[in-house]
């Protein structure tokens, strides 16, 4: 992914990736300790060891995201993951760490949820902004993957967007979206409209609800039921304070 470019890995990239890997785990296997956990910083000084020249030119591929300007990722994590609640921001990763960040950010939700399900606990995942990881081909076919197999391994996620157009151009999205068992929908502009009718079955009057409706009002999917909800929120209280997102209110003081 990080050094594949334009035309792939050959395979002689491939051999060589697979056998520094192997040596890059083989002391951590041996005796997990937690100051034995390898980075990408350990990869590479096992990858400038190998004899064959392919091995030079992965090397310098990797060498700005191992000491370089994107090294981000190079180093063990700074934060405890083990916390009961851990929130990933990836809006500040730029283009060419995006696909890595999301990746790493993915494979670290899936790795808490295998963990979660041995001590027979359920793991929640809410992902703002969801179209997002679908405009990236590698994040899109990960989570799909991650989206379909959560309910077996005991994980609830949940997506969050007001960009239900963009999420409507992945198939995978598209999928996801009508096989999830419950949806809560908003207001929709036209065109989104049209397109969620037909993909979740909605009814010309149940589309009155989504149709120029205002703020708290619209449609719950819940299995096989749709439900029209109407939910005046009183605004002259704390809780809203603290949910309100609307610039001029959070300035105002509401």
């Amino acid at each position: 992914m990080l050094i594949g470019g334009r035309y792939g890995l050959s395979s002689a990239h491939k051999t060589i990736i697979d056998r520094t890997v192997l040596l890059t785990y083989e002391k951590y296997f041996n005796n997990p300790k937690k100051e034995d956990v390898p980075t990408l910083k350990t990869f590479y000084s096992n990858l400038v060891e190998q004899p064959e020249p392919e091995a030079n030119d992965l090397a310098l591929a990797l060498e700005i995201y191992i000491n370089g300007s994107l090294s981000v990722f190079s180093h063990h994590t700074n934060i405890d993951i083990n916390n009961r609640f851990v929130v990933f921001d990836t809006k500040d990763l730029g283009k060419q760490l995006n696909t890595i960040g999301m990746l790493v950010v993915l494979d670290q939700i899936w790795n808490r949820i295998t963990q979660n399900r041995k001590i027979g606990r359920r793991t929640w995942i809410y992902i703002d902004e969801i179209y997002l990881l679908f405009k990236n081909e590698y994040s899109d076919n990960y989570l799909f993957e991650l989206w379909k197999r959560a309910r077996k391994w005991g994980a609830i996620p949940t997506g969050i967007t007001q960009n239900v157009e963009d999420l409507l151009r992945s198939d995978n999205a598209r999928s996801m979206l009508s096989n999830s068992e419950f949806i809560y929908m908003l207001n929709q502009a036209s065109s989104d409209r049209d397109e969620l009718a037909h993909l979740l079955n909605i009814s010309d009057q149940q589309l009155n609800y989504v149709t120029n409706s205002d703020p708290g009002h619209g449609l719950i999917f819940a299995g096989n039921a749709i439900i029209p909800f109407e939910d005046d929120f009183p605004k002259k209280t704390e809780l809203y304070k603290m949910l309100t997102t609307k610039i001029e209110e959070v300035t105002a003081g509401v």
